[in-house]
């Protein structure tokens, strides 16, 4: 099912007691998440990335509890969780109304998940959330800043959301700011309190990287905006690649060709650009990049310990191999 039809069922009080939430956008997939779980003195177990483990997992659901409080599991992961396992996570949950699971799904691959023969056997609710669209995503910051008492209309809302390329997520992390006013928010006061990733391009912030400049104060207004360290690496991972696949074929036929590398057309400037780039380096220096950037991607996801030093570190290393 899409949003739309999840949010009637939240209206009449119809939801399972287990989901599925995938899709497009992370945003609205931690928002349900969190949504769905958010219920006092539960005895909640969650799993991020790759810390999910099936068996005890399988024991938080079928354990009782002493004092009755609710079970909740909440697995959130860009792998998929082996089809038979969450059947029997699934199946613990029809058992056992008191429970809770949340499979929180960030990766990219839909189809199962959309598929309702999936999940035929059981309760569970699947949902696929898209990008909000203009008008939802200016929704979904009022409703954020009526909860945090902040007063703003939703043309001042449009004006955050534009400095943040239309990025919810980044959007909603500035509302905090203006808790200190008692008085309604301006656009005069957004862009005085707000310094938006629009002025922060990361194509640009990639681009100064790999040409070996100073990077740490962009870096840090980008964190400091609220985006994601693991995010950040993938798409230096992603623009990384892109580049060696242009290199690649410049080397065989002569030319880049957008809609063969890129499956679309992009300007001619644009691919010239990132052709004079990608032919800077070297076949082995991409395989040395991808093992650095991939290897760091999976200690990135499983350390608990400060992310952005260790983001730091590793694009330092990344200029060092370049």
């Amino acid at each position: 099912m899409y949003k739309n039809e999840f949010d009637k069922h939240i209206q009449n009080r119809s939801v399972s007691n287990s989901f599925v939430f995938f899709g497009e956008s992370s945003f609205l997939i931690d928002m349900y998440t969190k949504m769905m779980t958010n219920i006092e003195d539960a005895n909640i177990l969650n799993y991020y990335y790759d810390e999910y483990d099936f068996n005890s997992a399988k024991a938080h659901l079928s354990q009782g509890s002493l004092f009755g409080d609710r079970n909740i599991l909440i697995i959130k992961s860009e792998k998929k969780v082996p089809k038979k396992e969450l059947d029997t996570l699934l199946e613990l949950c029809n058992k056992n109304s008191d429970n809770i699971f949340v499979y929180a799904y960030y990766g990219s691959d839909h189809k199962s998940y959309n598929n309702k023969k999936t999940f035929a056997k059981s309760n569970v609710m699947s949902v696929r959330f898209f990008h909000p669209k203009e008008h939802e995503a200016q929704n979904l910051i009022l409703q954020i800043a009526q909860e945090k008492n902040v007063n703003i209309d939703k043309y001042t809302i449009g004006h955050l959301l534009k400095l943040h390329n239309g990025d919810v997520a980044l959007a909603s992390n500035e509302i905090d700011k203006f808790r200190v006013y008692d008085r309604a928010i301006t656009t005069k006061d957004v862009d005085n309190l707000v310094y938006g990733l629009a002025s922060i391009n990361l194509d640009d912030f990639i681009k100064n990287l790999l040409a070996k400049k100073d990077f740490t104060n962009d870096l840090q207004n980008i964190l400091e905006h609220g985006e994601d360290e693991i995010r950040i690496l993938g798409a230096i991972t992603a623009y990384i690649t892109q580049l060696y696949m242009i290199n690649i074929y410049i080397r065989v036929n002569g030319a880049p060709n957008a809609v063969d590398i890129l499956g679309y057309p992009a300007p001619g400037f644009v691919m010239e650009q990132k052709a004079a780039i990608a032919l800077k380096f070297k076949p082995a220096t991409y395989f040395k990049l991808h093992e650095l950037l991939l290897t760091s991607e999976l200690q990135m996801k499983r350390s608990h310990t400060d992310k952005s030093a260790i983001l730091l570190s590793i694009l330092i290393r990344l200029q060092k191999l370049i």
